[in-house]
C-alpha cells in the first residue's frame, strides 16, 4: 500500500500497531516516540521499523529530525500524526500545566510535524497525511474542555491542509476513533470501546482510501451525526 512512512506518537497503544501494521505489510517506517526501550522493542521485531527518539515538544529539533527521515528512507509516502495526551480531568479541576500539555502535544505538536510533511508532499506532488483526532473533538464537552479544543483544533487543522494541498495531489485524512483501549484509557469503560489493532486498522484503512474524513469503528458516524445536532440549551444539560 504505502512504500514508506513516518509514525509520529509510535511507541505504544494505537502508534505501536499502526508500526506493527505497516511493517507487515512491507513499509519502511520511520517510527518516532520519547521511550527508546519501546522503540527498540518495535526495531528488534522488524527490520522495517526504523526508530527515532524524539519528543513532539522539542519544536525546535523537528525539522532536521524530518530532513534526516526522509535521506535515510529516500522517500515519504505517508505520515501519520498519533501523538496524545489526555490526562485525568476533575469535573471542577481547572489545571493550566495539564491544559498545556494537551494543547503543546496533541495540537502544537501536530502543526509542527503536518507543516513539514505538507512542505514536502506539495513539493514532490503526492503523498498523505493522516491527522489522529477523536470523537471528542466534534463537541465542547464539560469532562474535558482543553482535551476537547485540542482534538477539536486539530481536525479543523486537517480540514483546512485538505483544502490548501488537495490541488497538489496530496491526500489529507481526519481519522475520529471512539474510545480506545491504550495506555492512556486504562481503566475506564466507555461505550463503544476498541482494541488499539483494531483502531490501527480502521486507521490505514482510511489512509489507503484517502479519505477526507472517517470515525472509527464506523457506529460513531451515526452517533455523532445525533450529536453533532443537538442544540446548545440541550447539549449542555448532558453528562456525553
Amino acid at each position: 500500500m504505502f512504500r514508506t512512512a513516518i509514525v509520529v506518537g509510535a511507541s505504544s497503544g494505537i502508534g505501536a500497531c499502526l508500526v506493527k501494521r505497516l511493517a507487515a505489510s512491507g513499509t519502511q517506517v520511520a517510527a518516532i516516540a520519547r521511550r527508546q526501550e519501546l522503540l527498540i522493542g518495535l526495531s528488534e521485531a522488524s527490520d522495517k521499523v526504523h526508530p527515532y527518539v524524539h519528543d513532539v515538544l522539542d519544536y525546535d529539533s523537528a525539522p532536521a529530525l524530518f530532513d534526516r527521515i526522509t535521506k535515510e528512507l529516500g522517500e515519504l509516502d505517508l505520515v501519520i500524526y498519533n501523538a496524545g495526551v489526555m490526562p485525568e480531568v476533575e469535573e471542577s479541576e481547572y489545571d493550566f500545566e495539564k491544559d498545556r500539555a494537551m494543547i503543546e502535544v496533541n495540537l502544537l505538536g501536530a502543526v509542527r510535524w503536518l507543516d513539514l510533511a505538507g512542505a514536502h508532499m506539495e513539493a514532490k506532488r503526492s503523498g498523505t497525511i493522516v491527522g489522529v483526532s477523536s470523537v471528542a473533538g466534534d463537541r465542547g464537552r464539560r469532562g474535558s474542555p482543553v482535551y476537547t479544543a485540542s482534538k477539536g483544533g486539530l481536525t479543523t487543522l486537517l480540514e483546512a491542509l485538505r483544502n490548501r494541498l488537495h490541488r497538489y495531489g496530496v491526500q489529507v485524512v481526519t481519522v475520529k476513533p471512539g474510545p480506545v483501549r491504550t495506555p492512556m484509557t486504562e481503566g475506564m469503560t466507555l461505550p463503544f470501546m476498541i482494541d488499539a489493532d483494531d483502531a490501527a486498522a480502521g486507521i490505514l484503512r482510511l489512509a489507503g482510501k484517502g479519505s477526507r474524513e472517517g470515525y472509527v469503528p464506523l457506529i460513531w458516524w451515526p452517533i455523532m451525526t445525533i450529536i453533532r445536532h443537538i442544540p446548545s440549551f440541550l447539549f449542555r444539560r448532558t453528562n456525553i
